[in-house]
């Protein structure tokens, strides 16, 4: 297990280590990311970052399940409001294309079938409940929860950093932005709509 850093001054050249690596994998990918980059631009060494994560695969490990988390924490699930919850989806991307991109590189290197990661590493769970608690009641279609949460998460990714038609940024005009929310609120609510 590689160490935690104990001090200060540790945890601050860990989180430099993080912030740097982040914008490393999102741009790079796993393959492309370069070790040497990350320790010249977070002011540290290889020593220390190999002492922190292990090695490359251990450092974008740290990241990408960090990212995870924040999606699910940032972005909690509304499964009465799918809609209103595909577009705060929407919101975070233009916020953090980040995110979506580490996504995106873990399921070109690593996992291009199935789940994107392991079952007990998933964190979908609660989201996975909140939408069949939701069918039970009467206020989304049923299917497979899973298969409601992808279609949605799908669908708000309609212009995010890694979709194949056309990538929105948070510098495009507020209209924008605001005609592409109510396009996506509306089509995920008929989307997801009790039959």
């Amino acid at each position: 297990m590689p160490d935690q850093p104990l001090t200060t001054r540790g945890a601050a050249t860990h989180r430099r280590i993080l912030d740097v690596a982040t914008r490393e994998f999102a741009e790079h990918g796993i393959a492309g990311a370069r070790i040497e980059r990350i320790v010249a631009a977070a002011r540290t060494n290889k020593a220390q970052l190999y002492a922190y994560f292990g090695n490359k695969e251990g450092l974008f490990d740290a990241i990408f399940f960090g990212s995870l988390e924040r999606i699910v924490n940032v972005v909690p699930i509304d499964a009465a409001d799918l809609a209103d919850w595909a577009v705060r989806l929407y919101d975070e991307y233009l916020r953090r294309p980040d995110l979506i991109r580490l996504a995106t590189w873990a399921r070109l290197e690593r996992r291009p079938a199935g789940h994107l990661v392991d079952d007990p590493d998933r964190l979908d769970d609660a989201k996975l409940r909140a939408i069949a608690e939701a069918q039970a009641g009467g206020r989304v279609r049923q299917g497979d929860p899973f298969d409601v949460m992808a279609l949605v998460i799908a669908m708000s990714m309609a212009w995010s950093p890694v979709s194949n038609v056309y990538a929105a940024t948070a510098d495009e005009p507020p209209e924008l932005h605001e005609r592409r929310r109510d396009l996506l609120r509306e089509s995920v609510r008929r989307a997801v709509a009790p039959d």
